[in-house]
């Protein structure tokens, strides 16, 4: 049994969705959820062997020694600052973006991050293995803690500075967040012209698989890239019942002209 084998969480978003079945089914007995939806925690609570819904972040009389907070980025800060915790306590939270000091707040002795550089969602099953974990610590217990639980659910795990993280966490939103967007974008486009999504999806799969075989800035096409005005100009004037994707589509294109004319 690893050594820290008691887990409590906080949270039961997308993360703790996958993450705490992960890790009962790697030797480590998730006993308590906490949420501040019940019935979400509640919910998560019947995916897990053992685990009981808490009812409030009053975690000092709990048998875990292993908390880990799985919430949005906003609610870590309120729950370091209100947590109670047992002596022997190690919190940590999964955030990208959120400094490791933000859990001084709790007064932890042994504190640490544990970023899943992935985009999780409840409807797809996600697969430790493939996602790469990120790890920072207060001390080197603790880094050993993390190291070994990212071991257990088979994922491969990497010390990283605080700058490196949101480094990785901004890059991250420019390759998914914002790449989902542009699909979401051009789905609109299609609907509104009675066309379907489907009729993209070739292309989509061939841009990415592209990108990544021969790297994004090798790979781009398109008028942009070269400079092709008049059909730019076309496609700005079909776009001209929609100022703020007609001012996205332009200043995206203009973007991309300025990096190859410079390269």
């Amino acid at each position: 049994m690893p050594s820290h084998s008691a887990v409590s969480f906080i949270g039961s978003g997308n993360l703790a969705w996958h993450l705490a079945p992960a890790l009962d089914n790697a030797g480590y007995v998730v006993k308590e959820v906490y949420s501040p939806h019940p019935s979400h925690a509640e919910a998560l609570t019947e995916r897990l062997y053992q685990a009981e819904v808490k009812a409030s972040l009053d975690f000092s009389t709990s048998p875990c020694t292993l908390f880990i907070i799985a919430t949005t980025d906003e609610a870590i800060r309120e729950v370091a600052s209100e947590i109670i915790l047992p002596d022997d306590a190690i919190l940590i939270h999964t955030s990208g973006s959120q400094p490791l000091e933000v859990l001084q707040l709790a007064a932890a002795q042994s504190m640490g991050v544990f970023y899943p550089l992935q985009s999780f969602s409840k409807a797809k099953k996600a697969d430790f293995k493939s996602v790469p974990i990120f790890i920072e610590s207060s001390n080197e217990e603790t880094e050993k803690t993390l190291f070994a639980m990212a071991k257990a659910i088979g994922s491969q795990a990497k010390k990283i500075t605080a700058t490196e993280r949101k480094a990785l966490h901004v890059a991250a939103v420019f390759a998914s967040n914002f790449t989902n967007y542009m699909l979401t974008l051009s789905k609109d486009i299609l609907q509104q012209n009675s066309l379907s999504f489907d009729l993209l999806k070739p292309l989509i799969s061939e841009t990415i698989n592209k990108s990544l075989a021969l790297g994004p800035e090798s790979a781009q096409t398109g008028p942009a890239m070269r400079g092709d005005l008049e059909i730019l100009d076309q496609h700005l004037e079909f776009l001209q019942d929609d100022e703020t994707v007609q001012e996205i589509y332009k200043l995206i294109s203009q973007n991309i002209i300025d990096h190859y004319t410079k390269a």
